[in-house]
């Protein structure tokens, strides 16, 4: 069993930094199924940043002979294809077109937290993941696309199925391409009724500005607008989920630094960013194909091999990070790997530092003497969506808001 092979096994999913301190020995290795793995942080950046490697599955020769049932979504595309249409989902999303989108949710956001830790009150265990850190960013990405929260049943099903579908643990390639095909064109036959219904009534939402922004030529096709719409669902709330959870579990590990925070709200920013490096909610990334021989630390990657980027690897290399298995919220020159790099930076990554920041900062204040119960906590299967399925947190109170 290889160094990764043993991180991605589930009895590994509490603590697998010792295996990537093991991983980064040898920056570039190999797996059995031909995958190149690189670790090390310069490496990582590099290869970010580097248009001769591909963000497209259907150049991985693994999947030779397989369609996809459904349109990539942009994040699976690469230039120009992915300019096009990064550009006409951000268009009503953030800057430069849509500047006060993000900061314009503060207030709500707020007032969702507020709402949710006051129905924690009576209550001597809370569940950090149950009543704050999924309901939360699920409240935010329903209100923003225009999904009814009361369909969130139905594609948290779907979600969770399909981040588990990618679990390397699960199967091969084409068997977990296969399952992830199938769960995606059930959430996107979901997805194409609200289509119809916000082009019969718009709103103020995202779905509702995909549909009639712009001029006719300049707007996603159906089948481009459905794989947008499930990235954003998806990816909108399970990455915040761990953020938030990863973080609430760090500091009650740092009490120091969770005190430090009740007393200093305005340390949440660098907290956060800290977080993202050292609890990195997005462990490694797939899906990336070498165009070219690609020279990788000494090391050849042939061209037309699959890459595997981890993340959490280089964000806890020495080389780059002083003391990089220490907890810093003070961290300076913190230019973490957390929400990836290249074009493929992270859309929601405004929205996700928001969030974790105020929901963190709450917390803080608001849960009088919070314990663990439980050291680790239980954790989700995906090792590279890694985060607790549940926090349990001992409180001797709650204070008002």
């Amino acid at each position: 069993m290889t160094v990764f092979d043993q991180i991605i096994d589930p009895a590994n999913r509490a603590n697998p930094y010792p295996l990537y301190a093991e991983l980064r020995r040898t920056p570039v290795t190999r797996q059995d199924d031909g995958t190149w793995v690189v670790s090390t942080y310069q490496e990582i950046v590099d290869l970010l940043h580097d248009p001769r490697v591909s963000s497209d599955r259907r150049n991985n020769p693994q999947l030779a002979g397989e369609r996809d049932a459904v349109v990539p979504a942009f994040i699976g595309l690469d230039p120009p294809e992915h300019d096009r249409l990064r550009e006409i989902a951000t268009r009503p999303f953030g800057p430069p077109h849509t500047p006060g989108r993000i900061d314009a949710l503060r207030s709500s956001l707020l007032e969702t937290t507020t709402r949710l830790i006051d129905g924690m009150h009576g209550q001597d265990v809370v569940d950090v993941v149950d009543q704050l850190a999924y309901p939360l960013p699920v409240s935010v990405i329903c209100r923003l696309l225009g999904v009814p929260v009361a369909d969130e049943p139905r594609f948290h099903r779907l979600a969770d199925a399909i981040i588990e579908s990618n679990d390397p643990y699960t199967g091969t390639l084409v068997e977990r391409r296969r399952r992830t095909n199938a769960l995606s064109a059930e959430l996107r036959a979901y997805l194409d009724g609200l289509l119809d219904a916000r082009r019969d009534a718009p709103g103020d939402d995202l779905l509702s500005a995909f549909l009639t922004d712009g001029e006719p030529d300049q707007r996603m096709s159906r089948d481009e607008l459905l794989a947008t719409a499930q990235l954003l669902l998806i990816a909108g709330h399970e990455t915040t989920v761990n953020i938030i959870t990863n973080g609430m579990f760090t500091l009650l590990r740092h009490p120091d630094v969770l005190d430090r925070l009740r007393r200093e709200p305005d340390l949440s920013i660098g907290l956060v960013e800290e977080l993202l490096r050292y609890e990195p909610p997005v462990q490694f990334v797939q899906s990336r194909v070498a165009l070219a021989d690609l020279d990788v630390a000494g090391t050849t990657i042939p061209a037309g091999s699959p890459i595997t980027l981890v993340l959490a690897a280089g964000d806890r290399d020495p080389n780059r990070f002083p003391e990089p298995d220490r907890f810093d919220p003070d961290r300076t020159d913190n230019q973490h790997l957390g929400f990836g790099g290249g074009v493929h930076y992270c859309y929601g990554a405004a929205l996700a530092r928001l969030e974790a920041q105020v929901a963190l900062t709450e917390l803080a204040r608001r849960l009088v003497d919070p314990r663990l119960v439980e050291d680790p906590p239980p954790y989700r299967p995906s090792p590279q969506l890694r985060g607790p399925r549940h926090l349990l947190v001992a409180v001797d109170g709650i204070l008002p808001a």
